[in-house]
């Protein structure tokens, strides 16, 4: 792979990457069917403990792609950075990838970047919700990857392929869980679906505790009180014993997403006698939307709280016309013993499927500082 301005691409197309305003990015982003919320200008104001920009690749003057990048400097060595594009860019990954990659390594290795983390929103299997059920109670099956989906898609593998031969490197780990974003996804379609559908593609005990939180007056609204959400996601972390983020993360994100699009994120909150039982996070992109913070009560769990909260979500998602409902990661695991077989056999009630993605892979630009990064990565992973 070469290192030059431009790519040329099919049929001799050649494209350049440059900086492109908030303004730009963001109108770009609004005329695609679906764009990750981590590739928005927003989440650059979210992130604050990084540099963002945005990045426009061009054909001639048109803007055909974008992505933000999200810059971390190397410790003691600040002037090189390590280039960050998660879940993006939004180009064509179906078209030739050096002519998109080429020009974006010259960009940012010219502006000071050590290596470039990118995660392809390009998916490669897709797994039933069936499969799955299988899979979990089949003595041999151990992985979502011990089984052959029900759809492989070619252009990840064709992604999957370009990327390694080009000097790539995965960083995806095999469990499916690591320091970037999942690689393996639980996701329920929504285009062509009605509210019926979706309730009987679910399992008869996610049917239940819909109508049972029903049957029990819990009462689901689109709330403002974010430090009643807090208080309660605190709680959950702690009896579910993982590291919750500060208030401040949360006001800061809803501050920063709702300044672009009004609809851009809501916080649910599910009440029962007027004690708060559950509250759940929807982020939403053109037709895509996402579950992205959930938190419960260990009192009153009987009403299930949550799952109305997850069906709010779900009839406002397809209310507003979207493809996919995304339930964001998973692990791989179908292994009974493994304790992180819990998170995919409550999504799966779901109905929907679980997919994998081509998964996160990085560049060096330069080699010893890249190094000296990994090397200084692994020893913080293992004093945490």
């Amino acid at each position: 792979m070469s290192y030059s301005e431009r790519g040329a691409g099919a049929g001799g197309v050649r494209l350049a990457v440059g900086p492109i305003s908030v303004a730009e990015h963001l109108a770009f982003v609004r005329a695609q069917r679906s764009v990750s919320f981590l590739q928005t200008p927003a989440w650059g104001r979210v992130k604050t403990e990084w540099r963002s920009e945005s990045l426009g690749w061009y054909d001639g003057r048109q803007l055909v792609g974008a992505g933000l990048v999200l810059h971390r400097p190397v410790p003691r060595l600040d002037r090189y950075t390590l280039a960050y594009l998660p879940e993006g860019p939004v180009i064509d990954w179906t078209g030739d990838l050096d002519a998109w990659l080429d020009p974006l390594a010259a960009h940012l290795k010219a502006h000071g970047a050590f290596a470039i983390r990118l995660g392809p929103p390009v998916r490669t299997h897709t797994w039933s919700a069936a499969q799955v059920k299988e899979g979990i109670v089949a003595p041999d099956t151990k992985r979502l990857t011990d089984m052959s989906g029900e759809w492989a898609d070619p252009v990840g593998a064709r992604v999957t392929e370009r990327l390694r031969n080009a000097g790539w490197l995965p960083q995806s780990p095999e469990d499916g869980f690591g320091v970037g974003h999942p690689q393996f996804k639980y996701e329920i379609p929504l285009a062509g679906r009605t509210e019926d559908e979706l309730l009987r593609g679910m399992n008869q005990l996610w049917r239940r505790n819909i109508k049972r939180a029903a049957k029990e007056g819990v009462e689901v609204t689109v709330g403002e009180d974010l430090k009643a959400f807090h208080d309660l996601y605190v709680h959950t972390a702690e009896r579910d014993r993982f590291t919750p983020r500060p208030l401040r993360y949360f006001e800061t994100m809803f501050a920063a997403l709702r300044a672009e699009d009004p609809e851009r994120i809501r916080l649910y909150q599910a009440h029962h006698q007027g004690d708060l039982v559950a509250a759940t996070i929807l982020v939403r992109v053109g037709a895509h939307a996402w579950y992205s913070y959930g938190a419960s009560s260990t009192h009153k769990r009987e009403v299930r709280g949550s799952n109305a909260c997850q069906w709010a979500m779900i009839r406002d998602a397809l209310a507003a016309g979207c493809d996919t409902y995304d339930l964001r990661g998973i692990t791989p695991t179908l292994d009974a013993d493994d304790p992180h077989v819990g998170l995919i056999q409550f999504k799966v009630g779901t109905g929907g499927h679980a997919v994998r993605y081509v998964g996160e892979w990085d560049l060096p630009l330069r080699p010893m500082v890249y190094r000296a990064f990994d090397l200084y990565m692994q020893r913080r992973a293992r004093r945490s």
